[in-house]
């Protein structure tokens, strides 16, 4: 009798250690995150797809939409800051949980340009497409040719050519980004990216928020990461294949971001930059809606949004 006791005990004790072990595993999803505290408002357009067992992709096309048509968000879309001679030029990329990738970069006139990449992904045999040629698919695919300088973009930008230094605010006029990523009901992973970029850049200036593996990288065996701040740094360590590829090693979420901004830092200090002059971000999200942040200084933060609501979460950060 107690070695049937004991048995039974044994059986217990396994079966309890196996539903424990499943909770700690068990896969959060949906979920969708997003940089800066637009993300907050960004996330509700998500979630709506989300909930419904929508797909990711439609989830972040969708959410970012949502800066891009706000004249009063000045770091993306339509009220964006202009470059140095008052054009309003926009990048944006977006990739789905097959590879497939959309990207348009110093696309003018059109307010959703992750559309316009979603399209591209979609509709040509190219992954990126520029400028007037651009603006001429765009046209061909039925999206309203507009005027995205808004009255106190215009105002700010007079303001600036009485002197034309060109030097971005940390955590303002740098931030120019929303970037998105969703795990959706169905374990899938997808994402966006879109920008107006530095106020009162050089025209033409691209920076990475429409460069796949720089802005934005998606795997759906192992997460995805997409970025914002400083472009330039960014592009200079391929940021969120980085931050992927370092998931792929087991790395956490939040360790992989932390990996690849001591990238950023260690790169500055080799060229000899200041790094109080720069800001740079990652988020990531792993297979089972693990998710994590890092950046160079204090400032950033990103949205998340899952069944238990939607949050503003301040990233930790390099420079103390």
């Amino acid at each position: 009798m107690a070695a049937a006791a004991l048995l039974a005990n044994q059986e217990a004790s396994s079966k309890e250690n196996v539903k424990v072990a499943a909770g700690k595993n068990a896969v959060r999803k949906p979920v969708v995150i997003s940089t800066w505290k637009f993300g907050l408002e960004a996330n509700e357009a998500a979630w709506k797809i989300l909930k419904d067992k929508g797909r990711a992709l439609d989830a972040v096309e969708a959410g970012v939409m949502v800066p891009e048509a706000d004249p009063k968000e000045r770091s993306v879309g339509y009220g964006g800051r202009p470059d140095r001679d008052g054009r309003v030029t926009l990048d944006a990329c977006i990739m789905d949980e097959f590879s497939n990738i959309g990207s348009v970069a110093a696309l003018e006139f059109i307010k959703h340009p992750v559309s316009v990449a979603r399209a591209v992904m979609e509709k040509t045999p190219h992954v990126m497409l520029v400028g007037e040629g651009a603006l001429q698919f765009a046209l061909s695919q039925g999206f309203k040719k507009e005027n995205l300088l808004v009255e106190d973009s215009e105002k700010e930008w007079k303001e600036w050519l009485k002197t034309s230094n060109y030097k971005p605010v940390v955590n303002i006029e740098n931030h120019d980004t929303i970037g998105m990523i969703a795990l959706d009901e169905m374990g899938n992973l997808s994402g966006a990216c879109t920008t107006s970029g530095m106020a009162y850049k050089m025209h033409g200036r691209v920076g990475d928020s429409p460069i796949i593996g720089a802005g934005l990288y998606v795997d759906n065996e192992v997460g995805a990461a997409t970025a914002t701040g400083h472009g330039e740094e960014v592009i200079r360590i391929a940021g969120c294949h980085l931050v992927v590829e370092l998931m792929r090693q087991n790395r956490s979420p939040q360790e992989a971001c932390i990996e690849a901004v001591n990238r950023v830092v260690n790169l500055m200090k080799l060229r000899k930059k200041e790094l109080k002059d720069i800001q740079v971000g990652f988020i990531a999200l792993d297979k089972n809606g693990e998710h994590g942040s890092y950046c160079v200084q204090r400032g950033f933060n990103y949205a998340v949004c899952d069944a238990t609501g939607n949050r503003l979460i301040d990233a930790d950060y390099h420079l103390k």
